[in-house]
């Protein structure tokens, strides 16, 4: 066997055992969410820190959902997700955390009472998108932007239904959603229609209110 079969034999079989790892994150998502609606998702940097005030908006959004009878889901780790779980907490809610095993920057925060841990980004997404019937973006980095357009283009392409997609604070999203409309829209990659997809709002009440309208509790 020469060294360069060698090689893809054994990619091969590393490949096919890392199937039943993912296969095993499945399971267990699927296991400890499976009776956690009414669910929001709540997306936000992990680097922001208590006092800041998108980690306080968090807290009180989730709070009042919470106080609303919606249970709230985060990516398990510090900055705007342990403020939601804080929130979520607090209100009463169960407060989920669906965190990611890094070597830097993410560890699970005290305050999610339902902790899973997963290697696998696209996994722990899932959970994310599919698990939730809202979906609320804080500001947050190049992670937060991934799971909120991952639920928009889900909702442009009906692989699910057409949940509440809100971006919390005017002036750290209206830039971005601009370039969306004056870019994209304007060269037709996007229709008209998809600008819908998103709400953009400040205030947490009005936040709490727009998914009350579409969500069942």
């Amino acid at each position: 066997m020469s060294e360069k079969q060698y090689l893809i034999d054994a990619i091969t079989v590393h490949d096919s055992w890392r199937l039943f790892k993912i296969l095993a994150e499945f399971v267990d998502g699927f296991e400890a969410l499976s009776d956690i609606y009414p669910c929001v998702s709540i997306f936000g940097s992990a680097r922001v820190q208590p006092g800041d005030e998108a980690y306080e908006k968090a807290v009180v959004i989730a709070r009042k959902l919470a106080e609303n009878g919606f249970n709230v889901m985060t990516g398990g780790g510090p900055g705007i997700m342990e403020a939601a779980n804080k929130g979520a907490k607090e209100g009463g809610a169960k407060s989920i955390g669906a965190n990611i095993l890094l070597p830097l920057e993410q560890e699970g925060n005290p305050y999610a009472d339902i902790r899973l841990e997963f290697k696998y980004f696209f996994v722990r997404k899932v959970m994310l998108i599919k698990y939730a019937q809202a979906y609320v973006g804080m500001p947050g980095g190049f992670g937060t932007l991934d799971e909120i357009f991952e639920a928009i283009t889900l909702i442009q392409t009906k692989r699910i239904k057409p949940f509440p997609v809100i971006l919390v604070g005017s002036d750290y999203w209206n830039s971005l959603w601009d370039w969306v409309r004056s870019t994209l829209l304007e060269r037709k990659l996007v229709s008209l229609e998809d600008m819908d997809l998103v709400t953009i709002l400040d205030d947490p009440d009005e936040v709490v209110r727009r998914i009350r309208q579409v969500v069942i509790v």
